[in-house]
C-alpha cells in the first residue's frame, strides 16, 4: 500500500502517488513531466490566464488510464474527486519525461563532425598550399 500524498512536502518526487478524498496538492515540475491516473479522478487545474474555449480553461478532469503531459516550470492544481459510495484514494504515478531533442542529436552526430571536417580541410589546405611554396622555391633554385 501507498503511503498518503503529503500535501505540505514542496516538491513531489516522481513515482507512485496516492491522494486522498478531499485533498489537493499543487506541482511545480522542473522538467517536462507526465501524470498517469491509475485509480479514481482527479480535478487537475493548470495556473492561469486561460481562454475559456473549450479544453483551453486550464481545468482538466481526470480518469483511470488518463494521462497528462505537464511542461516544466508549469503550476499544477491536483484535487482527489471523491465518490460518496467508494471513498477510496486516488493513485497515480508522477514521472519526468525523457525528451530527446532532435536538434541535440542532430548538433552532436552532424555539426560537429562538419565543424571537424571544416577545421581538418582548411589545416590540409594550408599545408598544401605551403608545401607547393617550397616545391617551386626548390625548383627554381630559390628555397624559401
Amino acid at each position: 500500500m501507498l503511503p498518503p500524498f503529503n500535501t505540505s512536502a514542496s516538491r513531489l518526487l516522481p513515482g507512485h502517488c496516492r491522494l486522498m478524498p478531499g485533498q489537493a496538492t499543487t506541482l511545480r515540475p522542473r522538467r517536462a513531466s507526465l501524470l498517469n491516473i491509475d485509480q479514481g479522478w482527479i480535478w487537475a487545474t493548470f495556473a492561469g490566464p486561460h481562454r475559456v474555449l473549450g479544453h483551453e480553461s486550464g481545468d482538466r478532469f481526470l480518469a483511470p488510464g488518463d494521462a497528462l503531459c505537464v511542461p516544466a516550470g508549469t503550476r499544477l492544481v491536483l484535487e482527489a474527486l471523491t465518490d460518496p459510495n467508494n471513498p477510496q484514494p486516488v493513485h497515480f504515478l508522477w514521472s519526468e519525461v525523457v525528451v530527446s531533442n532532435r536538434s541535440q542529436i542532430f548538433a552532436g552526430q552532424v555539426l560537429a563532425p562538419a565543424r571537424e571536417l571544416r577545421r581538418s580541410t582548411a589545416h590540409t589546405l594550408m599545408a598544401l598550399q605551403r608545401l607547393v611554396r617550397g616545391l617551386i622555391g626548390w625548383s627554381t633554385g630559390r628555397p624559401a
